[in-house]
C-alpha cells in the first residue's frame, strides 16, 4: 500500500508536469504542450537542435510510460495508474525502466541551462517556473534540496531523484526536486 506521502509526491509529478491539460489523465497530447512550453520558455524554435532533442526525449519517455504503466491500454495513463508504477520503482529504484532513468537525465539537461554539468538555484527555479510553480517555493525548495550549497552536480541529482520517489522521510533532500516545499 501507498503512503499518503509518497502518493502527494507522486501527483505532484502528475499534476505539475504530466497531466498538462488538467483532465486528470496523461496522454500523448500531454506531451506535446509540454514540448512547447519548455522550448517556447528556452527560446528554441522547431528545427533547433535543443527543440529536436526535447521532442524526441519526451515522445521516447511517452512511449515509455505508455507501455509500463498504462494497464487497460486506453491510451492514458490514470493516476492509479501512474502511482502503482512509482510504487514499484521505490521499492527498487536501482532497476528503473528506461524512460525513467530518461526522464531524470532530461530534467537534469533542462535545468542545467549553462550546461556546466550542475544546476543552481535560478535554474532550477526558472524551470519549474515555466511550469506554473511558484518561483520563490521553488527557490526555497532549492535550498533545501543542495543542503546549503549553490549547486547540484548530476551525480548528487541522480541520488536526490531516488529518494524523491523512495523515501519515505518528510526531510529528505530528495523531497524538494520537482521544486515543491511541503506535501
Amino acid at each position: 500500500m501507498v503512503s499518503d506521502f509518497k502518493k502527494k509526491k507522486f501527483l505532484h509529478v502528475f499534476k505539475s508536469f504530466f497531466d498538462t491539460d488538467g483532465s486528470g489523465n496523461i496522454e500523448k497530447d500531454d506531451f506535446l504542450m509540454a514540448i512547447e512550453r519548455i522550448t517556447k520558455t528556452r527560446g528554441w524554435k522547431a528545427g533547433d537542435e535543443k527543440y529536436k532533442f526535447v521532442e524526441e526525449t519526451l515522445l521516447k519517455i511517452w512511449d515509455g510510460i505508455q507501455k509500463v504503466a498504462d494497464e487497460n491500454k486506453d491510451g492514458q495513463v490514470s493516476q492509479d495508474e501512474w502511482i502503482a508504477m512509482w510504487e514499484k520503482y521505490s521499492k527498487n529504484p536501482s532497476e528503473a525502466f528506461e524512460w525513467q532513468t530518461l526522464y531524470c537525465k532530461f530534467a537534469f539537461t533542462i535545468e542545467d541551462a549553462s550546461n556546466d554539468g550542475s544546476i543552481d538555484s535560478e535554474e532550477f527555479s526558472s524551470v519549474y517556473a515555466s511550469f506554473g510553480l511558484d518561483k520563490d517555493e521553488a527557490v526555497a525548495a532549492f535550498k533545501k534540496m543542495a543542503n546549503g550549497k549553490s549547486e547540484v552536480s548530476w551525480a548528487e541529482f541522480q541520488d536526490l531523484w531516488k529518494e524523491y520517489f523512495s523515501s519515505e522521510d518528510v526531510n529528505a533532500a530528495g523531497n524538494y526536486i520537482f521544486g515543491k516545499t511541503s506535501f
